[in-house]
């Protein structure tokens, strides 16, 4: 299943084009801090199988104002390549890719 191509944005990660997205509101579990900020990259050519990165930190717009950092480009191509080394095949069709970089979360509530 490709993502919704509004508000995703492209990157170029050593010379292939991915689409990300972040969703826009959090899950319900994601508003009361009880599990961190996900988001999702496919190939933006072929998409395939989808990569889902599971971060260490609360969604930005939580219900309850823990501060979280930003998701910057820098760290969604560090993240597509350490899946790449996993074995990510982002053009074949499959099941989501799930990379867990969750440690350090602590749910606040």
């Amino acid at each position: 299943m490709a993502l919704v191509k509004k508000r995703s944005r492209l990157i170029n990660v050593d010379g292939t084009t991915y689409r990300w997205r972040l969703r826009r509101r959090p899950t319900y579990d994601q508003g009361l801090v009880h599990s961190p900020l996900t988001y999702a990259v496919e190939h933006a050519d072929n998409p395939g199988t989808t990569l889902v990165i599971t971060t260490n930190q609360p969604h930005p717009s939580n219900w309850f104002g823990t501060p979280s950092g930003q998701v910057l480009p820098s760290q969604v191509a560090d993240t597509i390549r350490i899946a790449l080394t996993q074995g990510w095949t982002p053009e074949n069709p499959g099941s989501p890719f799930h990379l867990d970089q969750s440690a350090g979360f602590v749910s606040s509530h």
